[in-house]
């Protein structure tokens, strides 16, 4: 399965107007073939400006001791939406890209984590979308983080949006 949109981007900036299948396949080889012990983590996450939402989805790949690597996926919709709602389309952007990438992964033997940019105190209010998130995640077969330790979607697609 491809997604819709094949524009991903690295943290310096760089494009690949590549399937990420074949991204994700690509540095798998490469970094194996250097030695490295790699597991991916998948997180979204966005930011409301006016009546658009940003959004961007990483596919963060950590090096065993050795640091790490992001791609990323940006765009933009114009929708006034709830908290919840817009909490659960950045869990299902992540969902879609694991769901994509995931044959190739177990190919090689590489473990994934999907990560929600969902807070686990109830005072916050992205917590609303917390129990649907989980289950939406963990009912695909898929390793579930949260904050504070969701960094894929926290840290690297926060810092792209």
């Amino acid at each position: 399965m491809e997604t819709q949109q094949e524009v991903w981007q690295n943290m310096k900036g760089n494009f690949f107007r590549k399937p990420i299948t074949q991204l994700v396949e690509e540095a798998i080889i490469r970094e194996q073939a250097n030695g490295h012990r790699l597991k991916v983590c998948v997180g979204s996450d966005s930011h409301v400006y006016g009546e658009a939402i940003s959004y961007a989805t990483a596919v963060v790949f950590v090096r065993e001791g050795k640091g790490a690597f992001t791609f990323i996926r940006k765009d933009r919709k114009i929708q006034k939406i709830s908290i919840k709602e817009r909490m659960l389309n950045e869990v299902n952007r992540s969902v879609e890209i694991a769901y994509a990438i995931c044959a190739v992964l177990d190919a090689y033997g590489v473990e994934m984590e999907v990560h929600a940019d969902i807070n686990t105190d109830p005072d916050f209010k992205s917590n609303a979308a917390l129990k649907d998130a989980m289950g939406y995640i963990l009912g695909m077969g898929y390793v579930f983080k949260a904050k504070p330790y969701a960094f894929a979607s926290t840290n690297c697609a926060d810092m792209m949006v």
